[in-house]
């Protein structure tokens, strides 16, 4: 990993976002992915440095809330999201890291879009009473993007939100949901040669800004109103995934 300003001018604001995210931003750590992709021409090894990180800070919210969880949600959506983790897995293997980058691209904008339209009153029907097979669809969706861009926000989200769950039991649920999910792609990592030392450092550098973001989440989020920040930072994802798009197709 070369550490020049050009990767340090994406991967500070990547993990700070994170940061904040797991902070209490929910969503904003969507742009973490997209940026480190930029930073490092190379997205799926953007992905293996911010899983460390990841896995790391989900320590902190499952301690938080491992007495309050939704355990059928688990049992429905986990065996779909590994399903969907070897999906991109085999995605990442198969096709160059033009076409990885792509496809980040395209999640990102997708993400991006969906979030603006969804701040504005907008909503997936997804009614709380779906049988389990919709949920297990979801959780592939789930696995997948997050295997893709640590984005598998917005299908949790589209399945569980609407099964009106008391505020600790959808954190808690999606704490642990996360923190799993976290753990097993780490084989998918391992298998595509991405944990090597050099991105190993990387991450550990990178950790102590990740952590401090976090603190900073926590006490921001209930002092600042976040409508026009997360407004800006949805646009910046939807211009990150236009980039990459781009860069992918070879265009720019």
């Amino acid at each position: 990993m070369s550490f020049d300003l050009h990767f340090f001018l994406f991967a500070v604001p990547a993990v700070i976002l994170i940061g904040l995210a797991k902070g209490g931003f929910s969503g904003l750590g969507a742009l973490g992915t997209p940026l480190m992709a930029l930073g490092t021409d190379d997205p799926v090894k953007a992905a293996a440095i911010l899983l460390p990180i990841l896995i790391a800070q989900d320590v902190v919210g499952v301690a938080a809330f491992r007495k309050s969880w939704d355990g059928w949600i688990l049992l429905v959506m986990l065996p779909g999201a590994i399903v969907g983790i070897v999906l991109g897995y085999v995605l990442a293997a198969a096709v160059s890291s033009s076409a990885v980058m792509a496809c980040l691209g395209a999640v990102s904008i997708l993400f991006g879009a969906y979030r603006l339209w969804a701040e504005r009153g907008g909503r997936i029907a997804a009614s709380s009473t779906s049988p389990a097979w919709v949920g297990a669809l979801f959780g592939v969706a789930t696995g997948f993007t997050s295997q893709i861009a640590h984005a598998g926000g917005p299908p949790f989200q589209m399945w569980v939100m609407p099964r009106k769950l008391p505020r600790d039991v959808f954190v808690g649920t999606s704490a642990i949901f996360f923190a799993v999910v976290n753990w097993i792609k780490v084989p998918a990592y391992l298998a595509l040669g991405q944990f090597t030392t050099a991105n190993a450092i990387t991450a550990g550098i990178l950790l102590p800004l990740a952590i401090l973001s976090s603190l900073a989440g926590v006490k921001l989020v209930r002092r600042v109103s976040p409508e026009r920040f997360y407004t800006i930072v949805y646009w910046l994802l939807i211009a990150a995934g236009t980039k990459l798009l781009l860069d992918g197709f070879g265009i720019v």
